[in-house]
């Protein structure tokens, strides 16, 4: 069996309130009884649980998901997960909230992140475009003794903070692989859809989906991306103008997580029946769509997962354990219609 603190201070020769003032850094012990304890402790090999230490305290935990404020089918599912996170965590002392921010104003959100309170919140999982002012602002959070999560997207480095979400450079290629041998080998074009190419996911899934397309299907051209911002006027004409301007269209990747807005706008110009068109992410849209096979594959992550797996990470590090990298790896899922 482990050895417990009341061993630890029968093995330091010390009581066990001097035991507990030195682990966990309360004042009041001398640097003699603080160095018996540590030599204890190497010398039984005690190991700190603080999880029961929590429990036995009634402490509880904070955590908070920091997302946008615009968005569509698929931020409404991961506001669900949160919400059903919440209801089910309450009876083991954690509390999960939710705050939507303006993601795509920088500067509004370094000024939310700033304001938080470490007395108030223990963990944040922020889902956000990388920005410099965003990763200073998480930076500024981890010194500050906050567990930060980047959730879904990413900041470049932001090397202590952890990363839940699919590889993006993966999933893009995935979408190359597919759309290229979908349409064989006759020429055409690729149009790519983003909501903003300022989001990390983005730009990663865009770099993995050129490199599959030029190395291996270079009779196709992908084309630079389009960016709606959500913005659906955006999107119907920046679309309909694309469209014009090269009738040698063969198909359309929507790498960003919302493709309501983009595709609607390709259904209205185009017959989706003649372009092979892959998206992210299982909405009710995406799924209806697959279903009727106006779209050909979906590449998704389970946002139940993604929430679940922040929030493990999240009291991980507050009990300072590693996670369980086999259970926190969100995979890549290509549904078809024949699976879906």
């Amino acid at each position: 069996m482990r050895p417990t603190a009341k061993d630890l201070a029968e093995a330091a020769g010390v009581s066990l309130a001097t035991v507990d003032r030195v682990l966990n850094d309360r004042p009041n012990v001398s640097e003699k009884a603080a160095r018996k304890v540590n030599e204890a402790i190497e010398r039984i090999g005690f190991i700190r649980n603080p999880a029961a230490v929590n429990l036995a305290r009634n402490r509880i935990y904070r955590f908070r998901f920091v997302l946008p404020i615009a968005g569509d089918q698929y931020l409404g599912a991961l506001l669900a997960q949160v919400e059903e996170a919440r209801d089910a965590l309450r009876a083991d002392l954690t509390d999960v909230d939710v705050v939507q921010a303006p993601a795509g104003d920088p500067y509004a959100l370094a000024k939310y992140l700033t304001g938080l309170d470490p007395d108030q919140v223990d963990g944040v999982a922020i889902m956000a475009p990388e920005s410099p002012q965003a990763r200073d602002a998480m930076a500024r959070l981890i010194e500050r003794g906050v567990k930060v999560v980047q959730f879904l997207s990413g900041q470049e480095k932001l090397d202590d903070a952890d990363f839940v979400g699919v590889n993006n450079h993966a999933a893009g290629a995935t979408a190359g692989k597919i759309i290229g041998r979908f349409l064989g080998d006759k020429p055409g074009k690729i149009m790519v859809v983003a909501e903003t190419m300022m989001a990390q996911d983005s730009i990663e899934r865009r770099l993995g989906f050129d490199s599959i397309i030029n190395t291996r299907f270079p009779h196709l051209s992908a084309l630079p991306s389009l960016e709606t911002y959500g913005d659906e006027k955006r999107a119907r004409q920046v679309i309909r103008r694309l469209l014009e301007h090269h009738q040698d269209i063969r198909a359309v990747y929507v790498l960003s997580s919302e493709a309501r807005a983009p595709l609607s706008a390709v259904e209205e110009f185009a017959d989706p029946q003649r372009l092979t068109i892959v998206a992210h992410e299982r909405t009710p849209f995406s799924e209806e769509a697959l279903k009727d096979e106006r779209i050909d594959a979906i590449i998704a992550q389970d946002p139940g997962h993604a929430v679940r797996s922040a929030i493990r990470i999240m009291r991980a590090r507050l009990e300072q354990r590693e996670p369980i990298a086999s259970q926190e790896k969100i995979r890549i899922e290509v549904l078809l219609k024949e699976n879906i």
